[in-house]
């Protein structure tokens, strides 16, 4: 048994409890499955990631939700296939809903601002001024003629009194998305888990506001791609680099790396940072919460410092 994937897939499933108990059964049946882990072994091991896998599984029929032997019955019944999938396919789910979370940060920074998102995949989260939001039972934002986005709030939430002013934005990805492109919009519903109609429905109305004005996207590596797209939006407004639960893709030393030139931009005023990410995804950040960690739950982060707790699909923001 490969005990550092088992514990992934245990600490996956432990994130999936809530959310998609079939996906936690899933992982939990991974992670006590010595012959799929086996299955898994000859996958680089940012391929070996639940989302991932779950989400092939299901692009070739796996049924959800259901119990852990329809998970095994498409990795051993299609194995050629579904691991072409993975290879070639990456895990770009572009939950809108962490806008609701988001967006107070956001609103920390003067405007007009140009957003950049890194790992940005479709873009959808690119248009935090298309949407309204309640955060419960603190207050809302409306006005927007948009989808309305709701996250539970706890402690001194800034409730924003307007929409971000967007002058520009654009982003980068390994892989972008076409929002145009219904290939890649099939597989995005993919990517959300099962029994979250909620998220599907919210997904498909993002992706009718991206349509609207498709979003630019690079295709590039996001330290390589960094300075230029800083370059382009300090000619509109206040360069804003964002991200959620993308730097866990990146190698240690990557995330190092970028969180080193995050700081670097920061300290030297070329843009604001605006994170929010698993507490070991970047410790940098996580250990200036000044409270006991909350587990399944991401680290907000502005310029490097902790401002609050987040539900990692934007369920939830708690204000430190």
């Amino acid at each position: 048994m490969d005990l550092g994937l088992a514990e992934r897939y245990l600490d996956f499933a432990e994130f999936a409890r809530l959310d998609s108990p079939s996906f936690a059964a899933w992982a939990e049946g991974v992670a006590h499955d010595p012959e799929v882990q086996g299955w898994l072994a000859d996958l680089p091991a940012i391929k070996q990631q639940p989302n991932l896998v779950f989400a092939a599984a299901r692009w070739h029929g796996a049924e959800t939700p259901a119990a852990y032997d329809e998970l095994r019955r498409v990795l051993f019944g299609q194995e050629d296939a579904v691991k072409a999938t993975i290879r070639e396919r990456a895990t770009q789910t572009n939950e809108v809903g962490r806008l609701a979370t988001l967006v107070p940060a956001f609103a920390a920074v003067p405007g007009p601002l140009a957003l950049i998102e890194v790992g940005a995949s479709a873009g959808l989260t690119l248009f935090p001024d298309r949407y309204d939001y309640s955060w419960p039972p603190l207050g809302e934002l409306v006005g927007s003629g948009g989808p309305r986005l709701t996250a539970r709030a706890e402690g001194p939430v800034p409730i924003p009194a307007a929409h971000p002013e967007v002058a520009w934005r654009g982003g980068c990805d390994l892989n972008p998305l076409d929002v145009t492109d219904d290939d890649a919009m099939a597989w995005l519903r993919t990517l959300v888990w099962p029994e979250q109609a909620d998220r599907l429905a919210r997904l498909e109305a993002a992706v009718e506001v991206a349509r609207r004005e498709p979003p630019y996207i690079v295709r590039g590596d996001l330290l390589a791609e960094l300075p230029g797209l800083l370059a382009e939006a300090g000619r509109h407004g206040t360069p804003v680099v964002f991200h959620s639960a993308v730097i866990a893709y990146l190698e240690s030393d990557q995330r190092d790396e970028f969180a080193a030139t995050m700081g670097d931009l920061v300290a030297a005023g070329e843009c604001r940072w605006v994170s929010n990410e698993a507490p070991s995804v970047l410790p940098g950040v996580a250990s200036t919460v000044p409270a006991e960690r909350l587990v399944g739950r991401f680290v907000l982060g502005l310029d490097g410092r902790a401002v609050g707790w987040t539900h990692g699909h934007g369920h939830a923001l708690g204000w430190l």
